[in-house]
């Protein structure tokens, strides 16, 4: 895979690209000297990181021209596609080929159905396949033999949490109230034993959600996104759309800061995160310190739901126009068909460069920093050719990053055809004339449907609990992220919180052409 590079090119984006770059080697050199930072005291993290900080500055070459995988300066380097993920159509076939070969055991079905009364429990546990679970996060090293406690076992124990219990802590979760011999129900559905006084204690899950490396998580993903797709939750007409949210965390204070050439650089004490403007909330501040959370969601066309499919998250300091597309190339290694993405203006293709190595088109509100060419009527979205022109042109394609425009008047409908060029090209811009022009039913409709991608936010947050985040790592948190979208898929699929659906918009048709005739 060919990796993106970010070089500097003038002098007013060098301070700040060297400021990012100060802030990698600061994190690189913490993370590989101090592999046990999280267990170092405050005062001790504070000497340490500013220790290094200044030492990285003080060793720092600002005339040099930063050349370094874009990935490293946005901090997810560990969230690119990697060896090992599986694809869609790779995960049905290592389904079926373990379906094939496993020996259905009765019992735990009898079992399942006589003390799981909860119908939402009841439909995920016939759902997940606890073989398939321990072969998707089995490791080099892991033997199931003399263990009390199993792999299936812990991620059911999230699921649980994340569906019936999101709003109390680890801590009162794995505890006799929620474990006890007397919780059948919660004991059935994560595999423990009635008989025997086995316990899931907080430790354990907490080394457990560390020690699920990204590859693992997104084939833990793509598993309940192949039941996902075969539900029926999905209409036939669906679109997908790209947003983002914060994900604050409890790192309030700096403890190693920095001005370079205008530019703050902060060490928090968790060392990925750092500080990032917050969307518009009156009862909040206007910064946040923490990560964001940039996810791809897909959006049944027919009745407006909008539902999460693959997240990435990086620190809350970086603008949203980088990670549409490590997005998209994460959801096609997983097998995700894109062809049409709606996001807000921060997302928009402004070069080409994602239509043209991956084919996906993306649609956003035009820009109101973008001026509209000359003789052009945006109300109605008309293009005329020049000044006297009165007959609205025909839109032929896009080539070459130009929209050409081809005159549409009936042989002696218009005086001037003798004179007039009858054609004319507009450059592709982020205002009115983006990849898919804003005078077509298909940009129009994909932009009014956009903001329902904030429902799975929603769902997110508040449905499985990921409003507060109570660990202190990039990588903990992602792995909260993916475990909070499975939850979510799962009661989508299970169906028993939905809600009857009412008269739905008409379905899109979002299939544009891509070159001009």
């Amino acid at each position: 895979m060919c990796r993106k590079v970010i070089k500097t090119t003038n002098s007013t984006s060098k301070g700040f690209m060297h400021s990012k770059n100060i802030k990698r080697l600061v994190r690189k050199q913490l993370k590989q000297k101090y592999p046990h930072w999280s267990r170092l005291n405050r005062k001790i993290k504070i000497e340490i990181s500013r220790k290094v900080l200044a030492q990285v500055v003080l060793d720092y070459d600002f005339n040099q021209d930063i050349s370094v995988p874009k990935e490293e300066l946005l901090a997810i380097e560990q969230q690119v596609p990697t060896a090992g993920i599986l694809n869609l159509d790779q995960m049905a076939d290592f389904v079926d080929t373990v379906s094939n070969n496993s020996i259905i055991s009765l019992c735990d079905y009898r079992r399942s159905s006589r003390y799981i009364k909860n119908k939402e429990l009841r439909f995920i546990d016939e759902l997940v396949d606890d073989e398939i679970i321990n072969r998707l996060l089995s490791y080099d090293g892991y033997s199931p033999v003399m263990r009390d406690i199993f792999l299936k076992n812990l991620l059911r124990a999230e699921l649980l949490k994340a569906i019936k219990y999101p709003e109390i802590s680890y801590r009162k979760f794995c505890s006799e109230e929620y474990f006890g011999l007397d919780r059948k129900q919660n004991r059935v559905f994560m595999g423990l034993s009635l008989r025997e006084k086995t316990m899931i204690d907080h430790t354990q899950l907490c080394q457990f959600r560390k020690s699920l490396s990204f590859v693992q998580q997104v084939n833990l993903l793509v598993y309940f996104l192949h039941h996902f797709m075969k539900s029926g939750v999905l209409g036939e007409n669906t679109l997908h759309a790209v947003d983002s949210t914060e994900l604050a965390n409890d790192c309030k204070f700096p403890i190693a800061t920095l001005t370079i050439k205008g530019q703050k650089i902060r060490i928090y004490n968790d060392i990925d995160c750092d500080c990032g403007k917050r969307r518009n909330k009156r009862d909040k501040s206007v910064y946040v310190v923490g990560y964001r959370m940039h996810t791809l969601t897909v959006i049944d066309a027919e009745t407006g739901h909008s539902f999460p499919l693959v997240s990435l998250l990086a620190p809350a300091n970086h603008h949203d126009s980088h990670f549409l597309p490590f997005l998209v190339e994460l959801a096609q290694a997983m097998g995700i068909e894109l062809r049409l993405i709606t996001a807000d203006e921060a997302y928009h293709d402004k070069d080409g460069s994602l239509i043209e190595k991956t084919g996906v088109y993306v649609t956003t509100p035009p820009s109101s920093n973008v001026s509209t060419p000359d003789h052009v009527d945006t109300a109605i979205g008309a293009v005329f050719c020049h000044a006297e022109c009165s007959i609205p042109m025909h839109h032929i394609g896009v080539e070459d990053q130009n929209h050409e425009y081809k005159c549409s008047a009936s042989t002696g409908e218009c005086y001037l055809q003798g004179t007039c060029p009858q054609y004319r090209f507009i450059p592709v811009d982020r205002g009115f004339f983006q990849r898919i022009p804003n005078d077509s039913d298909q940009a129009q409709q994909a932009i009014d449907i956009r903001k329902n991608c904030e429902r799975p936010f929603n769902l997110l947050k508040n449905q499985t609990g990921l409003e507060t985040v109570r660990v202190r790592s990039q990588h903990a948190t992602m792995t909260r992220c993916t475990l909070s979208s499975i939850a979510v898929l799962l009661i989508e699929m299970a169906g028993t919180r939905r809600k009857k659906q009412s008269n739905a918009p008409s379905q899109l048709s979002l299939f544009p052409q891509e070159k001009a005739a």
